[in-house]
C-alpha cells in the first residue's frame, strides 16, 4: 500500500497493517527473523543510495532549493 494511503488511515489500522507487513516479511524469509531484518536493511541501504543518486541528478534550478541533502551516515 502506498505511503500516502497509509497516512490517511486511523492509527489502529496503520498499526495492524504494519504488523501484517512484518509477518509477511518474516514468512517470505521462511520464518527467519534475522534473514527478514537483513533483507530489510539491505533494501533500505539500496533505497538510500537511490535517493542520493537521484538528488545528485536533479538540477538545483529545477528544485529551487527545495531539495536538501540528508545527513551523511557514518560507516563503521
Amino acid at each position: 500500500m502506498p505511503i500516502s494511503e497509509r497516512s490517511t488511515q486511523p492509527e489502529g489500522d496503520t498499526a495492524a497493517l504494519l504488523e501484517a507487513e512484518v509477518d509477511e516479511a518474516i514468512a517470505t524469509c521462511g520464518g527467519d527473523v534475522r534473514a527478514a531484518l537483513r533483507a530489510t536493511l539491505i533494501r533500505n541501504a539500496y533505497l538510500e543510495s537511490e535517493v542520493e543518486r537521484l538528488t545528485d541528478a536533479i538540477s538545483t534550478g529545477f528544485a529551487r532549493g527545495r531539495m536538501r541533502r540528508p545527513p551523511q551516515r557514518v560507516k563503521i
